[in-house]
């Protein structure tokens, strides 16, 4: 089942952005460190992905990570007005839990936002239901979207250009998928660029 993305990409309303790469833990690490970072599934030496948040999703509920406790979870960060990796991933996203047909109803995709001054229950709502009927949006204030950021290693920031006004602005961001096991614990992640044949095979093998 296919889901239009070519309008979504007037909500950025913004030049190409680059692929953010190489960003990961910048917060907590230097940027030669960050590039050597690699990702271990769990129960591997290494820093811990993923953890508790409580965020809001597009219907206005209040959300934690235990309600997704019995289900895989494939989660993204990103943002709405994102012109171009954003919409490209959750449309990857929703093709591989197409692909994986029954199996796929035991995951639940995910985009966190990391931009809640503009990304609210209301617009991530009209957002999410271009990919996919069961995409869970999710946003919150300030401090929770960082919460579940750092829990999960994510760097982001505000990019504005050059003689923008203050609400028109891009987003840096690391671009990774994650997928989490029932438990809620880190199984694999997945970067830029994968096809939605290749993510669905991957996550089968945790099924």
């Amino acid at each position: 089942m296919k889901y239009p993305v070519n309008r979504l990409f007037a909500w950025g309303g913004a030049a190409a952005i680059a692929v953010a790469v190489a960003l990961l833990w910048r917060h907590e690490l230097g940027p030669q460190q960050a590039s050597r970072v690699t990702l271990e599934p769990a129960g591997a030496a290494g820093p811990t992905i993923g953890g508790s948040f409580t965020l809001v999703d597009q219907n206005g509920k209040t959300v934690t990570a235990g309600d997704f406790r019995g289900r895989f979870m494939l989660v993204y960060f990103g943002y709405t007005y994102c012109p171009d990796v954003c919409p490209t991933t959750l449309t990857t996203m929703a093709d591989a839990i197409d692909i994986l047909d029954g199996d796929g109803d035991s995951v639940v995709p995910v985009f966190i936002t990391v931009d809640p001054e503009r990304d609210t229950p209301e617009h991530l709502k009209m957002y999410v239901n271009y990919f996919h009927p069961r995409l869970v949006g999710l946003t919150g204030t300030t401090q929770s979207v960082a919460a579940a950021a750092k829990a999960y290693r994510i760097y982001y920031a505000k990019a504005p250009e050059d003689g923008a006004s203050g609400d028109d602005y891009l987003m840096d961001h690391l671009a990774f998928v994650f997928l989490m096991g029932p438990d809620g614990a880190f199984r694999a992640h997945f970067e830029n660029g994968i096809g939605p044949e290749a993510m669905a095979k991957r996550i089968r093998e945790y099924l």
